[in-house]
C-alpha cells in the first residue's frame, strides 16, 4: 500500500475504532444507569415520603416495626446475590442469620443489594432512599433462594407489589395533592393493583378506574419502535417519561400532548413541561437507550416446548392463523408504526383510550414464557396461550382445530 492511500485510510480506522469505543462505553454506562442510578429520585421518595422510614424501623432510625427480609421477599422486592457480603451468603445458605429481622433488611441495603434501590447513608446510618430502572425491570434467578439469586436485567418483575410499597410510606401527602385525594382513597387504589402491575397513567388522567398494567418487559427491544402497550412514544421517550414523572428524578420532559383536557391532572401540575434547575435525567438517555436495545430476550429454555410441534405451529402461526401478518419475524412486531385500534384486536379501549393516539401497540413474542406470570395483553386478562389462541380464532373467525391451536401454542412457547 502506498503511503498516500495509508494517509487517506488512516482517519477511517480510527473513527471506526470510535465508534467500536463508543458502543462499549454506551453499553458500560448504560447498565449502570439501569442498575444504580436514582436519577436525584431520593428527594421525593426519602425527602418527601420517608418511604426508608418504614422500611428500616424505629430501631434504625425510622418508624414502626420495619421491614424484614422474608416481608420484603414476600413484596416481591428482590436481592443481587452478587452483591450481597460473601459472609452474609454464607450464614444465608446455612440458615443462621434471621430473615425475620428487620436489621438483616439494613444490612442488604447498606450493600447496595437489594434490586433497584438505593439507599443514602450518614455516618452509617440510612437517611433517604432511591429507586432506579432495575426496581420494576429486573428481576434474579433465585440461584440462592427464591427472590435471592443472580440478576436478569429486562426481565419485568411481576412478584413486585408496586402499591403496597408505595402505601406503606409515612407521608403520602404529596402524592395526595398530586391526584387531589385524600389518604384512605389513595392507600385503596394503591393496595388495589397488586403484585406485578402499575399505573403508570394515573397522575396524569387521574382513571384510577381503569386500573394498572402488567409491568412490561424491557428486554428484546432492538428494532422496536414504540415501548409501551399503549404507544405513547419511542424508547427514550418513555425512558424520560418514567425517570421524571414516575421515579420522581430530577431532569427535563416534555410532552406538549399532555396539556389538554385529556390529562387533566398533567395539565394541572404542569408535568407536560418539566424542567428542574438540575438535570440529572437527560444526559444519560442516550447510554440508557443503548443498554436497553443490547438486552436480548431471552431463549425459551430448551424442554418447555414440543420440538416437531412447534414446527407445524409455526407454519400456522404465518398461515392460517394470520399471527404473523401483525408479528413479522424475527421482530414478531411490525416494521413502522404497530398501532392498531381495540376494535380490530377485539377487546375494549379502556387502556388505550388513555394514551395520546388512543391505540394499542403490537407486542413483541420474544421470550413470552418469561411473561407467563400475571397472564397475558396489558392487564393479563388472558391467563394463558390457549385462552389467547382462542380469542383469536373467534374474533378473526379462524377455525382451527383442535391439533392446529394445539401446535400453534408449541410454537409461541418456543419464541
Amino acid at each position: 500500500m502506498n503511503r498516500a492511500a495509508e494517509e487517506f485510510r488512516a482517519p477511517h480506522r480510527a473513527f471506526n475504532d470510535d465508534v467500536e469505543a463508543n458502543a462499549r462505553r454506551l453499553v458500560d454506562d448504560g447498565r449502570d444507569i439501569f442498575r444504580d442510578d436514582t436519577f436525584g429520585s431520593e428527594a421525593y421518595w426519602g425527602g418527601e415520603l420517608r418511604l426508608h422510614e418504614a422500611i428500616i424501623g424505629r430501631n434504625n432510625g425510622g418508624v414502626g416495626a420495619g421491614i424484614t427480609p422474608m416481608q420484603a421477599l414476600k413484596l416481591g422486592l428482590k436481592v443481587d446475590v452478587g452483591r450481597v457480603p460473601e459472609l452474609l451468603v454464607e450464614v444465608l445458605k446455612k440458615g443462621s442469620v434471621s430473615l425475620e429481622n428487620p436489621n438483616t433488611t439494613v444490612e442488604l441495603l447498606k450493600a447496595n443489594a437489594v434490586v433497584g434501590v438505593r439507599v443514602v447513608q450518614e455516618r452509617g446510618r440510612i437517611t433517604s432512599i432511591g429507586i432506579t430502572c432495575a426496581l420494576c425491570h429486573s428481576t434474579v434467578d433465585d440461584s440462592l433462594m427464591r427472590g435471592i439469586g443472580r440478576r436478569l436485567d429486562g426481565w419485568p418483575n411481576r412478584d413486585l407489589d408496586v402499591g403496597q410499597i408505595v402505601a406503606s410510606a409515612p407521608n403520602l401527602k404529596p402524592l395526595e395533592a398530586q391526584l387531589g385525594v385524600d389518604e384512605e382513597t389513595l392507600k385503596k387504589v394503591l393496595t388495589s393493583w397488586g403484585p406485578g402491575r402499575y399505573d403508570a397513567e394515573l397522575n396524569m388522567d387521574g382513571k384510577a378506574s381503569v386500573g394498572p398494567t402488567l409491568i412490561p418487559a424491557a428486554f428484546g427491544l432492538a428494532g422496536q419502535n414504540l415501548h409501551t402497550y399503549a404507544g405513547w412514544g419511542s424508547i427514550p421517550y418513555w425512558n424520560a417519561y418514567v425517570a421524571n414523572t414516575q421515579m420522581h428524578g430530577k431532569g427535563t420532559f416534555v410532552d406538549r400532548r399532555l396539556d389538554s383536557d385529556k390529562f387533566p391532572l398533567a395539565k394541572k401540575n404542569g408535568t407536560f413541561d418539566k424542567r428542574d434547575t438540575e438535570d440529572r435525567i437527560t444526559s444519560k438517555l442516550a447510554a440508557l437507550h443503548f443498554y436497553q436495545l443490547a438486552i436480548p430476550a431471552p431463549k425459551a429454555p430448551k424442554g418447555s416446548w414440543d420440538e416437531p410441534a412447534a414446527k407445524r405451529g409455526e407454519a400456522i402461526f404465518n398461515g392460517k392463523a394470520r399471527c404473523g401478518s401483525c408479528h413479522v419475524a424475527p421482530l414478531f412486531s411490525e416494521p413502522g408504526f404497530p398501532m392498531h385500534t381495540a376494535a380490530e384486536i377485539g377487546i375494549d379501549d379502556a387502556q388505550a383510550a388513555r394514551s395520546p393516539d388512543g391505540m394499542y401497540r403490537t407486542t413483541p413474542l420474544r421470550g413470552l414464557f418469561v411473561r407467563a406470570k400475571g397472564g397475558y395483553y396489558h392487564d393479563g386478562r388472558f391467563k394463558t396461550l390457549d385462552d389467547v389462541v382462542g380469542h383469536y380464532e373467534r374474533h378473526l373467525k379462524l377455525d382451527l382445530s383442535a391439533s392446529e391451536k394445539a401446535d400453534l401454542i408449541e410454537y409461541l412457547k418456543s419464541l
